[in-house]
């Protein structure tokens, strides 16, 4: 007999109509807002209060799911540390008609706890039950190690490309004319059962963005393959006006990079026009045609 982790977390959903893309596939922003609710659910199980995100990494798209199909969403805490935990995402899909399931991502995320009074929430350590579950426990470990020194690489890859490139190509696109910029009014509806905007509602604002920005270039309906950096910065809350700013940061062959900052601001922070960072991310998108093959990117020019 199976034994279960306590502090497993199963969510199925339909595809429905509403729930998918131009393309007819279940939407990127959707899915993101399911993923989030599911690793949450699994977060607070193991905490026994309420959490917040603090990022998601390693966001991988292998397969659409597409009207009619199950989608069925597994999180699982990996490792509890001292006031944050790794929660591992794997969503699969299920054809009802032929019964064939097929891995459609894999993500890992980070929580903490969200402390009742002062001080912060000491967690408890996750019990392992089997094999697989001690090598997650591990990986958790070095996930978090190079996830704590993405910053500091980040900081200084910035200090040492801060340099103007020349570009020869004539027929270089200008990023700039992949900007995008959106702003959205965060409604009860949006909020979560902290009083926060729910982060699957902003990271779903956010792919919504990003994709308009790519296909700008692609002149295509843009298909989403991972995120990288996913990262909260802050909370924000209904009220705020949400300033989403999306640009195409380099295109490659057969993909590009769509950066996202996402700013918020409460009535008094609008007028002055002092934004608080809340969010940004690292999207990559591909473009394919009717049959399914790659389309190529024009070179672009920062």
């Amino acid at each position: 007999r199976m034994r279960h982790c306590p502090m497993d977390v199963c969510m199925c959903r339909g595809v429905l109509p509403a729930h998918t893309d131009p393309r007819g596939e279940l939407s990127a922003a959707q899915l993101l807002r399911w993923m989030d609710a599911a690793a949450c659910l699994a977060a607070e199980k193991h905490a026994g209060v309420s959490c917040v995100t603090v990022s998601m990494d390693d966001i991988q798209f292998e397969e659409a799911a597409r009207v009619g199909q199950i989608v069925t969403i597994k999180a699982k805490v990996n490792r509890a540390f001292r006031t944050s935990m790794e929660v591992g995402i794997r969503v699969t899909v299920q054809d009802v008609l032929t019964n064939v399931e097929k891995t459609v991502s894999v993500a890992y995320a980070t929580y903490v706890a969200k402390p009742v009074g002062a001080g912060k929430v000491e967690l408890e350590p996750v019990k392992l039950l089997s094999a697989e579950h001690h090598l997650e426990h591990s990986l958790a470990f070095e996930r978090r190690r190079i996830r704590l020194g993405y910053f500091q690489v980040f900081q200084n890859l910035m200090q040492e490309s801060n340099k103007e490139d020349t570009f020869e190509e004539e027929d270089a696109v200008s990023t700039e004319l992949t900007h995008v910029q959106s702003i959205e009014l965060v409604l009860p509806p949006h909020a979560n059962h902290h009083g926060n905007t729910f982060d699957g509602q902003i990271m779903a604002w956010m792919e919504t963005v990003a994709s308009i920005s790519a296909s700008r270039l692609c002149h295509s309906y843009p298909v989403l393959k991972s995120v990288n950096m996913f990262k909260f910065w802050g909370p924000s809350f209904v009220g705020d006006r949400l300033v989403f700013n999306a640009i195409v940061n380099n295109a490659f062959q057969d993909s590009v990079e769509v950066g996202v900052r996402v700013e918020a601001y409460n009535c008094e922070e609008w007028i002055k026009d002092q934004p608080r960072h809340i969010n940004s991310a690292f999207l990559v998108f591909s473009a394919v045609n009717d049959k399914g093959e790659l389309l190529p990117f024009p070179r672009v020019k920062p």
